[in-house]
């Protein structure tokens, strides 16, 4: 019989475990945040300097990361679409909609480890100069909301989230914005309309590839 690996949900079905953020770092929380906020420029033989979130983008791309949905779409492909040159700001969205009914995938994170989301959040953001992230979480998911917003809180108290993360310099606001229960929300140019207050229809691609012309027409 195959034995199972727990990764993600590795310290969230342990006996004890709590989705507040001591429990988290009691468990090695934040030190992977600490890492990447940490690395230096690295030079290069041309005699030009890889920063740090460069490093991390080409890290997650060598690494083969996938998403947890069906395509299992590469990460490092997906953040090298973002347009860096158009001087707009850009934007992340973590789509928690989770729409698909019977399906708990995201909503066992939120639950039992919401402090893991926040962290992968915060690291991609900052390997993507990303300054606002939003959380799109399903209207019938209240306690997930619930659960989210009090992380954010404690994250924020801890200076992992705010002004001048840890002292680097690197700002970063997370919020949760709850939708009406729209199934087509879990498209992602639907769940963008939807943000913006708009009814969700999905845009058409090309030209609205969300990494090009995303929230509010940024690199999302």
């Amino acid at each position: 019989m195959a034995q199972e690996y727990k990764l993600i949900l590795k310290h969230a079905d342990e006996p004890g475990y709590t989705p507040d953020i001591e429990c988290y770092l009691r468990h090695g929380g934040y030190d992977a945040l600490k890492k990447a906020l940490a690395i230096q420029p690295k030079d290069l033989a041309d005699g030009k300097k890889l920063s740090g979130p460069e490093q991390i983008r080409q890290d997650v791309m060598t690494s083969g990361l996938r998403g947890r949905g069906g395509a299992g779409f590469s990460c490092g492909l997906k953040w090298s679409f973002v347009d860096r040159k158009s001087g707009k700001p850009i934007y992340l969205i973590c789509n928690a909609d989770e729409s698909e009914p019977g399906t708990f995938k995201d909503r066992q994170i939120m639950h039992k480890d919401p402090h893991q989301l926040i962290e992968g959040m915060i690291i991609s953001c900052f390997a993507n100069d990303v300054k606002l992230a939003y959380i799109y979480i399903r209207g019938e998911m209240p306690e997930g909301a619930k659960i989210l917003n009090r992380a954010i809180k404690e994250a924020r108290e801890k200076n992992f989230l705010g002004k001048n993360i840890l002292g680097t310099g690197y700002d970063l606001e997370i919020y949760v914005h709850r939708g009406a229960g729209a199934y087509i929300c879990g498209e992602e140019t639907g769940l963008i309309e939807s943000l913006e207050g708009k009814r969700p229809y999905p845009r058409i691609k090309p030209p609205y590839f969300p990494a090009v012309l995303g929230l509010w027409m940024c690199p999302t």
